[in-house]
């Protein structure tokens, strides 16, 4: 049965377009990193969501930390920058394309999923069609060149940035991940277009408190100024669900800005990548 498949808006421009030419720029990312020893099983990576000639370098260290996994099914959860009326969505294809190939859906985990959170009593997820969002699709060519499974997709886009629907909706993935060879993406930029010292000391509060692994106080953070992150629901939702599924640490791997790219230090933008680890 053919795919209908979630067309990219952002293949040849916010990443390349030719396969070939793809998988060498992601390699050379991945290939780049030195990672420190992280001591568990990574459950969940935080990675940036900008143009790979922008936040790439630093995109590559949390995909270099699950390099060679082989999970089943890979839950991406990235805020939505566009307008909807809905707190969650999800993509209404049966799977997404990027230059590197296919990837489908796993239906029947968006549906679990969608199941829990109304037992739950939080906000459904609603299925939108020919999104234009590309902070989920720019981690998904990671995903094809780091792990060495055949995997299926779990996409949330989350517009609610608030604490309590950001709690249920972690518990209610940790519930459909639980049973399952799984992993999670949380994708988010970090402050955007302060200058640089401005930058650092924003991203560093708020990358302290992720590593701190304290959901709670991420939003307390944002909102009295002293941090940003545009998916700021996306990570607090991922880091409480990998809080459920036994994860007790979270390594900061990488912090670096748009300037140290570009050498325009005078308005950036911030990327962090992270792990978030089961010790042994």
């Amino acid at each position: 049965m053919e795919l209908h498949l979630r067309p990219s808006p952002i293949a040849g421009l916010w990443y390349e377009g030719e396969r070939k030419v793809l998988a060498r720029e992601v390699d050379s990312y991945l290939d780049a990193v030195q990672l420190p020893a992280l001591n568990g099983q990574v459950i969940a990576v935080i990675a940036p969501h900008a143009g790979h000639r922008y936040s790439g370098p630093v995109a590559g260290y949390a995909f270099a930390a699950v390099r060679g996994s082989a999970p089943d099914l890979v839950g991406v959860l990235s805020p939505f920058h566009n307008y909807h009326h809905a707190p969650l969505l999800t993509a209404a294809h049966d799977g997404y394309v990027t230059p590197l190939g296919n990837i489908p859906i796993d239906g029947q985990a968006v549906d679990d999923l969608d199941a829990k959170l109304a037992a739950a009593g939080g906000p459904v997820l609603t299925r939108i069609s020919n999104d234009p969002e590309h902070s989920l699709e720019i981690e998904l060519p990671f995903l094809q060149r780091a792990l060495t499974s055949t995997w299926k997709l779990l996409p949330v886009m989350v517009r609610a940035q608030d604490a309590p629907t950001c709690k249920v909706l972690g518990k209610a993935l940790a519930d459909v991940l639980r049973e399952r060879k799984a992993l999670m993406v949380a994708s988010t930029d970090l402050s955007h277009y302060h200058e640089q010292q401005m930058a650092l000391t924003l991203d560093r509060a708020l990358l302290a408190q992720v590593e701190a692994f304290e959901p709670e106080t991420l939003f307390d953070l944002e909102r009295s100024g002293r941090g940003s992150a545009c998916g700021l629901g996306a990570m607090a939702a991922v880091m409480w669900a990998a809080r459920e599924l036994g994860a007790n640490k979270v390594e900061i791997l990488r912090h670096a800005t748009s300037g140290d790219i570009t050498g325009d230090y005078s308005a950036v933008v911030g990327y962090g990548a992270a792990a978030i680890i089961k010790t042994y």
